[in-house]
């Protein structure tokens, strides 16, 4: 598939075919969000970069044990550009597979993936949601690790670094994108 004929309807459609649970569709929709968001920061092309966030966990529900690798196959089989190809798969370094992000797309990538849930997670905790939601409780939140014991903070750790961008920053300009979507995202107040 031709990069400049890929849609955000295209990715939402092989979305919906891999994926049914909603929390699965949620998350897809948060991190192409955030993406778009990161694109801006890093003068990357926002449609692009929102449509990675989109399919990067594509095969996350229907293929837990082959996680990133199947996306990979399943983007490559059906012609998409290489370049979200390989976000999509090194989104999951080191853990799923052994390709490294190297890109700023995939840098981001990398570490909003993580980010985005414990942010979701602290939204939830919050009368209103995303509605003034602070860094400093967000940190709060951080230095708990009994609270989303699943988020590793140390992916996300790993990933501002490898952003160059210190993770005070990433987690604000994270709050932010998600700040503006908060009513797409079911994170409204």
């Amino acid at each position: 598939m031709e990069k400049h004929k890929l849609t955000r309807e295209h990715a939402l459609l092989l979305l919906e075919e891999f994926n049914q649970e909603e929390s699965h569709m949620t998350h897809a929709l948060t991190v192409g969000y955030v993406m778009r968001h990161f694109a801006d920061l890093y003068s990357g092309d926002p449609d692009l970069w929102e449509i990675t966030g989109l399919i990067h966990d594509l095969d996350y529900e229907k293929f837990p044990e082959e996680h990133c690798v199947k996306t990979g196959e399943i983007l490559e089989e059906r012609g998409w550009p290489e370049d979200i190809i390989r976000a999509a798969v090194s989104h999951g370094y080191p853990t799923c597979t052994d390709i490294e992000p190297l890109t700023d797309m995939e840098k981001v990538l990398y570490t909003i993936d993580e980010l985005t849930g414990l942010v979701y997670a602290a939204a939830l905790m919050r009368p209103t949601r995303m509605e003034g939601m602070s860094l400093k409780s967000l940190k709060k939140k951080w230095k708990d690790k009994s609270f989303a014991a699943g988020v590793n903070r140390e992916i996300i750790t790993t990933g501002a670094e490898k952003l160059g961008m210190p993770l005070d920053e990433v987690m604000l300009q994270t709050i932010e994108a998600m700040g503006k979507v908060a009513e797409a995202i079911g994170l409204n107040a």
